[in-house]
């Protein structure tokens, strides 16, 4: 089906606001975008990336009254606050072959494949993870996921218990069980992320071996392998209570950090962990350790 596309700029302090609003009079998706290319790198600890001029783009089904939603708005919303309103038809396409044409099976190490449904490889002494778009979409294909899944292929996981601290979509918690991790605690604060890992476990057959929690659901139990795939600020701050959740000479792996950083995250961790030497991918890199005993 076809959409009208709503799109229009405003500040960081009304956007929030804005994208409810916009969704309480129907929206059926409301998403942020940069309008001026500024990059945001380390929003506060649990807060939604907002850019200083955010453009917000919302979707509306074609039965909607655009001249409503708009007198709707501005009669919520200062006009000096709004900028740039642009509507435009979202004609029908076939967004799954689409995305396939971007999406085609990766290797990771020697022996992790991820692929969309369809187009799944089997080869000797190799496991494939099935992925699709959706609300559980994600290809790995950024670096910070990257790195932490070239880690997991190459790591003997038989039998280990695993901890996916900001899970996702569940990508690392799915691969390190099919690369034979015995059980996945997957831990974020985002609702909708759980639901995707779960989507994304059952999909590839490993739904009884993964648990998901909001982290006050967490019993903070520890294991042999923590994963903590976030950001440098987060992962600075929360040293303590991430470092307590990995086993005496347990692995810990930490990702979604600037190069730049990789100084002040090793040195948050240091005194409980052997850090190896940075492994980089573009402008970004992965800390693993190992705690000492």
């Amino acid at each position: 089906m076809s959409w009208y596309q709503l799109s229009l700029i405003t500040d960081e302090t009304t956007a929030p606001s804005l994208a409810d609003y916009l969704s309480e009079i129907g929206a059926v998706s409301v998403t942020f975008m940069d309008a001026e290319d500024q990059p945001v790198y380390e929003p506060p600890l649990n807060a939604v990336k907002i850019w200083t001029h955010t453009k917000v783009i919302a979707l509306f089904e074609m039965d909607a009254h655009l001249a409503v939603v708009k007198a709707l708005t501005f009669e919520r919303f200062s006009e000096h606050l709004i900028h740039d309103w642009q509507e435009e038809v979202l004609e029908d396409q076939a967004w799954e072959r689409t995305w396939l044409e971007h999406f085609q099976p990766m290797l990771f190490g020697k022996r992790l494949w991820i692929c969309p449904s369809g187009m799944e490889i089997t080869e000797p002494n190799t496991v494939c993870m099935t992925l699709d778009p959706g609300l559980a979409f994600g290809t790995g294909t950024h670096p910070t996921t990257a790195l932490c899944l070239e880690w997991l292929a190459n790591q003997d996981l038989t039998d280990k218990t695993v901890i996916d601290f900001g899970c996702g979509s569940g990508i690392l918690a799915v691969a390190a069980v099919l690369l034979g991790a015995s059980l996945v605690h997957a831990i974020d604060i985002d609702p909708q992320a759980l639901t995707a890992t779960g989507m994304n476990a059952e999909k590839n057959g490993v739904f009884d071996k993964i648990k998901s929690y909001l982290p006050e659901q967490f019993t903070h139990e520890t294991a042999d392998i923590v994963l903590a795939n976030i950001l440098a600020k987060p992962l600075i701050e929360l040293n303590q209570s991430i470092g307590a959740l990995v086993n005496p000479n347990g692995r810990l792996v930490l990702s979604g950090i600037l190069t730049e950083q990789a100084t002040s995250v090793h040195d948050a961790y240091m005194d409980r962990f052997t850090i190896a030497t940075p492994v980089t991918q573009d402008d970004w890199c992965r800390l693993d350790g190992i705690k000492l005993g």
